[in-house]
């Protein structure tokens, strides 16, 4: 984060009233906001600035939001929130796909951004904690997980499963996405193969773990890693 107090919004938008709101917004709940109006300045921008969170739209002049994310991710790990009019489940899946922490559909709310703003923030930022507070620990040479004391075995699927999400706290990972990484000889297999290993997997963590939930379904998209004591999907 910035050495600043207030994390520092970048706000990549064409739309000069919303844009405003927007900032409007962010800085009423604390933050200090940026905007830009076209893509074209954006990754140098965001190279030169390091901003806590970037707000980005998919139809941008100069350069597209979607080149952008992708650009963007090539150096950087900065949370990224997706804007845009358009739905397809596609579009969705590829701002995903490319690193996207977040996707919000037009007409939003903007306390819904700001929201969304503060909830990627928390996940993303979250102080790094020892093994001590309850932390899982990955065994990768012995395909074992750790939390304080306790070990667990894993299959090298469900191993490979769990250091996937474990390694990018808050970010969505597709089914196909997990696919292409835990079957790297890219065998053909179902949506509901993944979701058999994460039950699976999900159930042997709760026996290490069983005051957490810490992989959670995102509906029609896929899963994410969080620690999040007493929460359920």
């Amino acid at each position: 984060m910035n050495n600043h107090t207030s994390p520092l919004i970048l706000i990549v938008e064409d739309e000069e009233r919303l844009a405003a709101l927007v900032a409007d917004y962010l800085k009423a709940a604390g933050y200090r906001a940026q905007w830009l109006s076209e893509g074209s300045s954006a990754v140098d921008w965001i190279r030169d600035q390091r901003p806590d969170l970037i707000l980005l739209d998919l139809m941008l002049p100069g350069k597209d939001g979607l080149t952008i994310c992708r650009e963007v991710r090539s150096v950087s790990q900065t949370p990224i929130i997706m804007t845009t009019a358009r739905v397809e489940e596609i579009d969705r899946l590829l701002g995903l796909e490319l690193g996207a922490d977040d996707y919000v559909c037009k007409p939003y709310s903007p306390r819904e951004l700001v929201a969304r703003v503060k909830a990627v923030l928390r996940r993303t930022q979250v102080p790094e904690r020892t093994p001590a507070a309850g932390a899982l620990e990955l065994l990768t040479d012995r395909l074992r997980v750790r939390a304080g004391t306790r070990e667990i075995e894993l299959t090298a699927v469900e191993f490979a499963l769990l250091e996937t999400l474990h390694a990018a706290p808050g970010r969505i990972f597709s089914r196909d996405r997990l696919m292409d990484r835990i079957y790297r000889d890219q065998r053909i297999v179902s949506d509901r193969t993944i979701d058999s290993h994460v039950k699976k997997l999900r159930r042997k963590l709760a026996g290490l773990l069983p005051e957490r939930e810490l992989i959670h379904s995102v509906y029609g998209v896929g899963y994410r890693y969080e620690d999040v004591e007493g929460s359920s999907d």
